[in-house]
């Protein structure tokens, strides 16, 4: 059985995420054990509040420390909400600048957008290749953020391999999920968005093993 740690730094659904992982066939432990998470057969990082007490917390526990390592040796990391925004650069709430892990480069900020937060339902955009979007064409994922990351920068020359990103739109497009060989994340909660989410997570648990 495939082995993943929920990273438990201070911020998340992490029981929701638990709970979800196990029902699609994960052995799920929930912890902030540093040996633990790095040897785990997948990583998953959630978030939910603000983007710099999030970095906080995730320094607290080593975690920028994890998400790298693990990465270095190519080894499987999700993030989900602010867990997804915190793998970029740098992230801006009300005025405040926070560095985040530079797995990606780019800014995460307000969504340019009439009402918010986007919470609630909504369709994306895959790229035909995705894995985590394998047989759910149209299918419907539940949001509930105010920031996201609007634009991507990331974009190596061949023969490097192109990240593939998903799409979502609230007032305008923002980046709704992305993968990057062992790194992928979604803004959306997949442990929120019922059958899609859990075959989002299947989906995943296929790139661990």
């Amino acid at each position: 059985m495939t082995r993943v740690v929920v990273l438990d730094y201070g911020s998340g659904n992490l029981r929701s995420v638990e709970r979800a992982l196990h029902r699609v066939g994960a052995d799920v432990e929930v912890t902030a054990d540093f040996q633990a998470a790095l040897e785990c057969d997948g990583l998953v990082v959630p978030g939910v509040g603000a983007y710099a007490a999030c970095m906080a917390g995730l320094k607290g526990v080593r975690g920028d420390r994890i998400i790298g390592r693990r990465l270095a040796g190519g080894r499987p990391v999700l993030g989900i909400c602010v867990g997804m925004q915190i793998l970029f650069d740098r992230g801006i709430e009300h005025g405040v600048e926070t560095e985040g892990c530079a797995q990606w480069p780019g800014v995460v900020d307000r969504l340019d957008a009439d009402i918010v937060p986007h919470m609630g339902w909504n369709t994306v955009r895959a790229p035909d290749k995705s894995v985590l979007f394998d047989g759910l064409a149209g299918a419907r994922f539940y949001f509930v953020h105010s920031y996201a990351a609007r634009t991507w920068e990331l974009n190596p020359e061949p023969p490097m391999i192109a990240p593939l990103v998903t799409w979502a739109e609230h007032g305008g497009p923002f980046v709704a999920a992305a993968e990057n060989g062992p790194l992928s994340a979604t803004q959306f909660h997949p442990e929120k968005s019922a059958d899609a989410g859990a075959q989002l997570l299947r989906n995943w648990l296929i790139t661990v093993r």
